[in-house]
């Protein structure tokens, strides 16, 4: 009898399906395994019809590169990774393209690398713009920036970028493709004894220790990255599931009920980044609101300029703010998506002014409802 509890792809409405090199890559011929993508194209497009958001964390751009390089030792020098990721980043994003567009999907590529997930106005940045690609229709391909990452390009980056992305525009599910179909209580290659696990509730260290080494060949995989990420992205208040990605149609799968191992979020997940904001970032500033904005406020809506009526202090983009009322009460902390100067600048104006007015198009909220936290 199935758990009440599972998660389930068929109800996400944001999902990060993240996959590795050696689903993208024929390890024979190095070139691209079009059908498969297509596949998952397929998948991804079933998936949106419905209603879900996707995003694609792809490994593969190192691996696509090496043979015609010459490179197809096991262990390159740094150097040598971040040549062979510029090479190769052109052709992975060929290659989902193609199968995207095949599906009527525009493919979007974004570099990124864990710092960008860690500093704040980094973090401001990225979100914002995989958001306005899911609005816009688009499918985003994100994958390790390897030609600039020093310590990034290591074993497991992408498991754990996948989880920071799932982190940073809250998805409801992450699901990692790879070459087994879930956790078990010991590797099923070495151990016929092996149990498969269905739901993990919990991430203690007796899971971690059920984490492996890292399977031979070009792939950076390996189930203990996966726990690693796990931690993270269940930390966040998402679901992930380890599922196995060889199968043709991979996702589809899962809606049908394919054996995988499914991370429940944890209870208090969504609500850890919200005590972090209220309760360990001073503000650096405030912003004084009128007494529709602080009851919009408290309905859950976004800051907007137009009810900003005064700007207090000096601080970045990024940087956590007070939002009081007139009368001095503080009703909200948050994120403020402008610097101080461009604040005052926009005070009490509408969002359909604000280009005007700074001269550049930016955000229609001064402090986004995922980045404030009502007091």
């Amino acid at each position: 009898m199935s758990d009440p509890d599972t998660p389930s792809l068929a109800t996400a409405k944001r999902i990060v399906v993240k996959i590795g090199s050696a689903l993208v890559v024929d390890d024979k011929t190095a070139t691209p395994r079009s059908a498969w993508l297509a596949s998952v194209a397929a998948d991804v497009a079933a998936l949106r019809a419905r209603g879900a958001e996707v995003v694609l964390v792809s490994s593969g751009a190192i691996s696509l590169a090496r043979r015609a390089l010459g490179l197809t030792r096991r262990a390159l020098r740094l150097e040598e990774k971040q040549a062979a990721a510029a090479v190769g980043q052109i052709r992975l994003a060929g290659a989902w393209q193609e199968a995207l567009s095949a599906r009527g999907m525009n493919a979007a590529q974004l570099l990124l690398t864990l710092e960008d997930s860690e500093d704040r106005r980094r973090y401001l940045n990225a979100r914002a713009t995989i958001a306005t690609l899911l609005n816009l229709g688009c499918v985003p391909v994100i994958n390790e920036n390897d030609t600039v990452a020093t310590a990034e390009i290591r074993f497991g980056d992408n498991d754990r970028l996948a989880a920071r992305v799932a982190e940073m525009i809250s998805a409801d599910a992450l699901v990692l493709l790879s070459d087994i179909d879930g956790l078990y209580t010991a590797d099923p290659r070495k151990d016929p004894a092996a149990a498969h696990i269905p739901n993990v509730h919990r991430i203690t260290d007796e899971i971690m220790a059920m984490g492996g080494e890292p399977p031979p060949g070009y792939s950076s995989g390996g189930m203990r990255t996966k726990l690693i990420a796990a931690r993270i992205a269940t930390g966040a208040g998402c679901a992930m599931a380890i599922a196995l990605g060889q199968r043709d149609n991979p996702l589809a799968a899962m809606v049908d009920g394919a054996r995988c191992t499914w991370f429940l979020p944890a209870p208090e997940g969504r609500t850890a980044r919200k005590r972090w904001i209220a309760g360990s970032l001073a503000p650096l500033g405030a912003l004084i609101v009128d007494a529709g904005a602080a009851r919009a406020l408290q309905r859950g809506s976004s800051l907007l300029p137009a009810g900003v009526r005064g700007v207090e202090g000096d601080f970045a983009r990024g940087d956590p703010v007070s939002v009081r009322d007139e009368a001095g009460h503080e009703v909200a902390r948050g994120l403020s998506a402008y610097d101080s100067e461009a604040a005052r600048l926009i005070a009490g104006h509408r969002s359909e002014e604000l280009e005007s007015l700074l001269g550049w198009r930016g955000r229609d909220e001064i402090i986004h409802r995922d980045d404030l936290v009502r007091l």
